[in-house]
């Protein structure tokens, strides 16, 4: 008698309908019920398990990632001032903004003073809810106020914990795309696993806690999780409308939180756009998400009240471009090998066109120049000649956004993550170029998108996005240090969930003629297993190390500064000095500035330019004129930026300057032949010796090691002049 078993599927932990889709699709009459009763029962088993796993994954790399910060700071027991101080540069700047609104006599006055705002850049009214990312800020404070948590927590606790706790959703996300990738929880816990040990690469939130992409990234994380799931195929319409909007609601608030969401977004979809035009993603489907995009900036343009640089960035442009070509070109993938090449290449062509145009009639229609400091940087680095332009240069002279270093690749070594991402790289590549050629290749009356006979090698669009993602963000982070926290995390992903996809190590045995089904399935949960062990036993006494170790915050020089300001200066008063120092001048005492870190406006760079002038060779009747233009009382001299040695020459801030005001660079070294000596000494040098020509218009009021405070006369000099052009 002859009996039918039920046939155990690849992706036995999978969370989607695919497999149960596939299975209703065949009815076996003598198939016993107790068999599908079991099968469902495992599933839900599986699913409860992992779930439960995830969720404890991201709470105790939340939990662990705030002890260290507690550890290295004593956050608990340092003033508040040292706390504050603590928020280094653009951090301490946000945090303000959060600050500022729990300080409000109400939540009404809060707003008004964030849309009218006049002590962030002195003598101008700017609407910072327009020009900054703070809506995070402003949710977390009307959340605070309106709490019964006051008695108990600290507004700066209630902000970090806030934090902190989105590494939880950034992990558990993260664990949710590579389970999703492979089918098994497995591949999830090893991926949450390497981001914890690679967590100097993944993530710096523990110092850097409110910066904006520490806000952005979960989100980013659940969205791309949203995006694997919804190119899976066969599925429902509910799962697939539910997929959308998480895709729609993640792409919206990692917009709203992060000022250069246009930048990573452009990027993905640069992704996207290669795997559609290849034919490895269904076309309604890419569709859906170009569409997703714009509508989601566009969204947050209208929360910024239409910021001018979101209407002017390239991903609208480019996104509109591509759904325009496609309509243009509806017969894209038709015809032989060679007819499809040279329309793919047509395609390029016509996108790359419509994007340059449309990018610059919509600047030209809004006179827009906020970014026009990111494009001189990206000229400059791409090696299109040198520039002396002393913004660009001020970003390419920062380790942040120089190239990725080499000890990044060690690092990652050391945890078997690079050994394992490399190889299956290597695989999936393969895979992937066989499917493109084979796509390009095909005639209509064959099967699209993997859809392939027994044998033949085929790519999940799922699999196809998480390779074009890896690859796409591998080589921004290459070319700039800062983005690889946006790629790292994935490499974590892409790495776990290929070590245990039945994909991967079905093609490497088939194509060493020793696959069979056991083989695949032993080496699926033996190798990841097998390196889950290596890292529990390499990492355990490093960690407990890490969390023994305790730290105390120390800077007593700054605090004797803010201490200072907030005791011997008027309300009133407005400061100039570095961008950095000031973003904890406006923090610690509310006093006005006069520029700050967030760079991303035209008028504010020429302030900072202006107010640079300080570390520059100019005379004392030149930079009083200059900053008193800005409405300047006192100026904040730093000997670690007047001596910097940490830059090599040629990229330290003085010699920046020198070169924009078109002056020969201090010391050994070669000097561009037209540049020329400067008539005048550096003024942060030459202001120390008490000379009358400065003293007559500044008057030192502060010193210690690290800074020097000088009052400004009001009444100008006799051979003071209007501020001089800045070139």
């Amino acid at each position: 008698m002859m009996s039918i078993r039920q046939r155990k599927g690849v992706r036995t932990t999978e969370v989607s309908e695919d497999g149960t889709a596939q299975q209703e699709n065949v009815t076996l009459e003598n198939k016993p019920s107790s068999s599908c009763t079991s099968r469902r029962l495992w599933k839900i088993l599986s699913f409860t398990v992992g779930g439960a796993i995830a969720l404890c994954t991201g709470l105790l790399t939340s939990v662990y990632l705030a002890t260290l910060h507690e550890n290295d700071l004593w956050f608990s027991n340092i003033k508040e001032v040292e706390r504050e101080i603590s928020f280094r540069t653009e951090c301490g700047l946000y945090y303000s903004y959060y600050k500022q609104m729990l300080q409000a006599p109400s939540l009404v006055h809060g707003f008004h003073d964030l849309m009218y705002d006049n002590k962030t850049e002195s003598m101008r009214t700017i609407n910072l809810l327009q020009r900054m990312n703070i809506y995070q800020e402003v949710f977390l404070s009307v959340l605070y106020r309106v709490l019964p948590i006051q008695k108990y927590l600290e507004p700066v606790y209630f902000y970090i914990y806030t934090l902190f706790g989105l590494q939880a959703v950034h992990v558990a996300a993260l664990y949710v795309t590579s389970w999703l990738l492979s089918g098994t929880w497995l591949s999830g816990l090893l991926a949450a696993i390497w981001y914890v040990a690679n967590r100097t690469d993944t993530t710096r939130v523990e110092f850097t806690i409110p910066l904006r992409e520490n806000w952005a990234l979960p989100f980013f994380a659940i969205q791309v999780a949203a995006i694997t799931y919804f190119l899976r195929p066969s599925l429902r319409p509910l799962s697939e409308r539910l997929a959308l909007l998480t895709i729609f609601l993640s792409t919206f608030i990692f917009s709203l939180l992060w000022q250069f969401n246009q930048f990573m977004m452009l990027v993905q979809a640069l992704g996207l756009f290669v795997l559609d035009a290849l034919d490895m993603l269904p076309a309604p489907k890419a569709t859906w998400l170009y569409a997703i995009q714009i509508a989601a900036l566009l969204l947050v343009c209208a929360l910024q009240f239409f910021n001018s640089m979101i209407l002017g960035s390239l991903l609208i442009s480019f996104n509109l471009s591509v759904l325009i070509a496609r309509k243009l070109q509806k017969n894209l993938k038709t015809g032989n090998f060679l007819n499809r090449l040279g329309k793919l290449l047509l395609h390029l062509f016509v996108v790359l066109c419509l994007t340059l145009f449309l990018n610059n009639m919509i600047k030209r229609a809004l006179s827009l120049k906020s970014d026009e400091h990111i494009f001189k940087f990206l000229k400059a680095k791409s090696g299109f000649g040198a520039t002396r332009d002393f913004d660009a240069n001020l970003y390419l002279c920062e380790e942040a956004f120089g190239l990725l270093p080499w000890n990044t690749f060690g690092r990652l070594s050391d945890t078997l993550l690079l050994h394992a991402y490399v190889f299956v790289l290597l695989v999936t590549v393969t895979a992937a170029l066989a499917v493109a050629l084979r796509n390009l290749s095909a005639s209509p009356a064959q099967p699209p998108l993997g859809q392939t006979g027994k044998g033949t090698v085929s790519l999940g669009a799922d699999a196809a996005y998480s390779l074009a993602h890896t690859v796409v963000f591998g080589a921004l982070a290459l070319s700039t240090m800062r983005m690889k926290y946006l790629w790292t995390p994935h490499v974590c992903v892409f790495a776990a969930s290929g070590l245990c996809s039945p994909e991967v190590w079905g093609l490497l045995l088939k194509v060493t003629r020793l696959y069979s089904p056991a083989r695949m399935c032993v080496m699926r949960y033996a190798v990841p297993m097998l390196t889950l062990s290596y890292l529990c036993c390499k990492l355990w006494p490093g960690v407990m190390d890490e969390l023994s170790e305790l730290r105390e915050f120390y800077d007593p020089d700054t605090v004797e500064l803010m201490h200072w300001i907030s005791t011997h200066t008027p309300g009133t008063a407005v400061f100039a000095g570095s961008m950095q120092l000031l973003a904890g001048v406006k923090l610690c005492t509310g006093r006005t500035l006069t520029n700050h870190p967030h760079y991303e406006d035209s008028n504010l760079r020429a302030r900072t330019k202006a107010v640079y002038q300080i570390y520059a060779k100019r005379p004392p009747e030149d930079v009083h004129a200059l900053l008193r233009a800005l409405g300047t009382d006192y100026v904040i001299l730093e000997d670690s930026i007047c001596h910097e040695r940490r830059h090599p020459r040629g990229c330290r801030l003085r010699d920046l300057l020198d070169v924009a005001n078109g002056h020969m660079m201090d010391g050994p070294g070669e000097n561009d032949p037209d540049l020329k000596l400067a008539g005048h000494p550096r003024f942060c040098e030459e202001i120390k010796r008490d000379l009358p020509p400065y003293t007559a218009l500044f008057t030192r009021v502060f010193r210690n090691k690290t800074f020097h405070v000088y009052k400004l006369a009001r009444d100008r000099h006799p051979a003071a002049r209007e501020p001089p052009p800045l070139t």
